[in-house]
C-alpha cells in the first residue's frame, strides 16, 4: 500500500525502495517525535490549575493510573512508566493511520512485535529483580515432583505470549486499515465515515488490551509463587 507522505523523507534514504521497506521504522519515530513535543508543549509551563494541553494529559495520565490500580493495584505507579509510555505510542500509533498519506506503525508486524518483546523481557526482568532465583517456581509449580512436566509447559506459555500480543495488534490494525481503505476505494464518501469511527474504536480497544495484557503479565511475575 503506497502512502505519498513517505516519501517526503526521500532525500534522507538511499532508495524509494529502501523507504518502503523501513516506512514503519520512519513512522514509528514520527510518532515518537508527536509525543516528545505534545509532552514538551504541555509541561514547559505547568500550573497549579491545569488547562490546555495540560488538562488533557493529566486527565488521560489520572485516567490511565486509576485503570492500572485496579489491574495491578498498589503497584501500578511503580509500572506506569512503562505501561504509560506504551500506551501512548501504542494508540497514537494506531490513529496515525487515519490521516490520509499515513500508516500505523503498529499495521507492521515488526512494530508489534518489537513492543511484544519490551513486555517479555521487563516481565522477567522484574520478577527476577523481586524473587532472584525464587523466580523460577513461577516455573515449577505447587508440586516440586510435578516440575518436570509443569515446567515446560510454562515456558512454552510465556513464550506464546509476546507472539500472541503482537499477532492480535498487527492483525486488527492491519486488517481494520485495509477494509477501510477497500471501502474508501469503492466509496469515498459515505461508507468511509462509519468505518474511520470504527477504526477510531478498534485503536482504543487494542491498547486497552494490549496494556491491560501487559499488566497481567507483570504483576503475575511480581507476586509470590504458590
Amino acid at each position: 500500500m503506497e502512502h505519498p507522505v513517505i516519501y517526503f523523507l526521500l532525500p534522507f534514504a538511499l532508495s524509494a525502495q529502501t523507504l518502503q521497506k523501513w516506512s514503519h521504522v520512519f513512522l514509528a519515530i514520527t510518532v515518537t517525535l508527536i509525543l516528545t513535543l505534545l509532552s514538551f508543549t504541555a509541561t514547559r509551563r505547568l500550573e497549579m490549575i491545569p488547562k490546555g494541553k495540560q488538562n488533557v494529559f493529566e486527565l488521560m495520565i489520572s485516567m490511565l493510573l486509576d485503570f492500572m490500580g485496579d489491574v495491578m493495584g498498589h503497584e501500578a505507579r511503580r509500572f506506569f512508566p512503562l505501561v504509560g509510555s506504551l500506551a501512548f505510542f501504542i494508540l497514537t500509533s494506531n490513529l496515525l493511520g487515519l490521516i490520509p498519506g499515513f500508516d500505523s506503525p503498529t499495521g507492521n508486524l515488526n512494530t508489534t512485535a518489537s513492543c511484544a518483546l519490551v513486555v517479555f523481557f521487563s516481565t522477567h526482568y522484574y520478577g527476577v529483580k523481586k524473587h532472584g532465583i525464587k523466580y523460577v517456581k513461577h516455573f515449577t509449580g505447587p508440586i516440586w515432583w510435578l516440575s518436570p512436566l509443569i515446567m515446560p509447559i510454562e515456558i512454552i506459555s510465556h513464550l506464546v505470549r509476546p507472539v500472541s500480543l503482537s499477532i492480535r495488534l498487527f492483525g486488527n490494525i492491519f486488517g481494520g486499515h485495509l477494509v477501510l481503505g477497500s471501502f474508501a476505494a469503492l466509496v469515498p464518501l459515505l461508507v468511509p465515515l462509519p468505518m474511520m469511527v470504527m477504526e477510531i474504536f478498534v485503536a482504543f480497544v487494542q491498547t486497552i488490551v494490549f496494556i491491560m495484557l501487559s499488566m497481567i503479565y507483570i504483576s503475575l511475575s511480581v507476586e509470590e509463587a504458590h
